[in-house]
């Protein structure tokens, strides 16, 4: 078993194997995210969405991930992170099925929630595995690299298979595309990863869990309207439910022998400086691609398999910085390594913002330039 290992002994080929079973669930991840970029367009024209409901398609998939995934990471622990990923992928397949036959908003709605659900299954159970499996620190360091190089990566990669897709198929070929992947992933997990729990996990929390749901959805919710409609007493009625869940789930942690998200780790400099940075870094990359992918398109008027060429080198540039974070941390500290990736990320979306006739070639250059910046500063504080 992977866990017996002295923490001295290197990986070999099952853990690296291991490895690569694990890179399946982060890609699909990842690529949910941002897959949508170039599908709007066929998406609008199919099921006639309005401007609120699309925003709700593209945006419900990363809000129900993130607000769920500590709590299945804390499910995780108590039921097993391998049983959970398999749970996972099945689930995550059988809402892919049901997004590509959505007949209407409303059902695509509903399924790229259940995507994020299933997908919230799955992203921490694939950082857990990795640091039980990987006990030599250089390895560890290599394997958790690799994890970031294909988070980031899967991101910059969905708009590229979705326009690739959308230049042949129906665009609900970007939801069939999952099932072949976790059809190799659901027999490779059983053979190559090990099992692992928390020993002493503690009693699920079922109140924090809504909490923090009800901190992000009304949120979300509250910036839609806003746009939309202006200030009016449904905006500030559910910016009142949010601050309010958010101050009862702040205290439910700071009061609870065993927290489901520890906030007080927001004190140490470096854990929220990480968190600052990765957000940081996610927020540009996401809304790059849902404009860049619209501009290439609607504005540029390049097809979706030419707008999708237009990305691969940013998407080439996040992966490589993500390894080469590693040998880079190994001789500079994150302060220097990661403030200076993210001017790198400034610079990338100045080009866009900042140019008053947009081209191919700058938008090609802007995401190359956000591509090295977002794979440094993700892998610099994940290492």
């Amino acid at each position: 078993m992977f866990t017996t290992q002295a923490p001295q002994v290197r990986a070999g080929r099952r853990e690296w194997a291991g490895l690569a079973v694990l890179m399946i669930p982060v890609l699909l991840i990842s690529i949910d995210n941002t897959v949508l970029g170039f599908a709007i367009p066929a998406i609008s024209t199919g099921l006639h969405p309005t401007g609120t409901q699309l925003l709700w398609i593209v945006d419900i998939y990363a809000l129900m991930l993130a607000g769920l995934l500590v709590a299945m990471g804390s499910i995780g622990d108590r039921v097993g992170r391998r049983k959970l990923l398999v749970i996972g992928a099945i689930g995550f397949g059988l809402a892919s099925l049901l997004a590509a036959f959505s007949t209407s908003a409303e059902m695509l709605i509903a399924s790229r929630a259940l995507l994020g659900i299933f997908g919230a299954t799955l992203m921490p159970s694939t950082l857990s595995l990795i640091r039980n499996i990987f006990l030599n620190a250089k390895d560890r360091r290599v394997a958790i690299a690799t994890w970031s190089a294909m988070f980031s990566g899967g991101a910059a990669l969905g708009p590229i298979v979705g326009g690739i897709l959308l230049e042949h198929f129906h665009w609900s070929a970007i939801f069939f595309i999952n099932l072949p992947l976790i059809a190799i992933f659901i027999p490779a997990a059983i053979v190559l990863l090990p099992e692992s729990r928390d020993p002493n996990p503690g009693r699920i929390d079922p109140l924090s869990i809504v909490l923090s749901m009800l901190m992000l959805t009304p949120l979300v919710y509250a910036i839609k309207h806003v746009m939309a409609d202006g200030a009016d007493l449904l905006f500030w009625g559910t910016m009142t439910v949010t601050v309010l869940a958010g101050t009862g789930f702040v205290l439910r942690q700071l009061y609870s022998s065993r927290p489901l998200l520890d906030v007080r780790l927001f004190t140490n400099k470096v854990f929220t400086s990480a968190v600052a940075s990765n957000l940081l870094s996610v927020m540009g990359l996401a809304g790059f691609l849902y404009f860049g992918t619209q501009l290439l398109q609607l504005v540029l008027g390049l097809s979706p398999v030419e707008a999708a060429l237009v990305l691969i080198p940013g998407l080439i540039a996040a992966i490589i910085s993500g390894y080469a974070a590693v040998p880079i941390m190994a001789r500079l500290q994150p302060r220097v390594v990661v403030p200076c990736a993210l001017v790198l990320n400034a610079f990338g979306l100045g080009i866009v913002a900042f140019t008053p006739e947009h081209s191919v070639a700058g938008m090609l250059i802007s995401f190359l330039i956000l591509g090295i910046g977002i794979g440094t500063a993700r892998s610099s504080r994940m290492i």
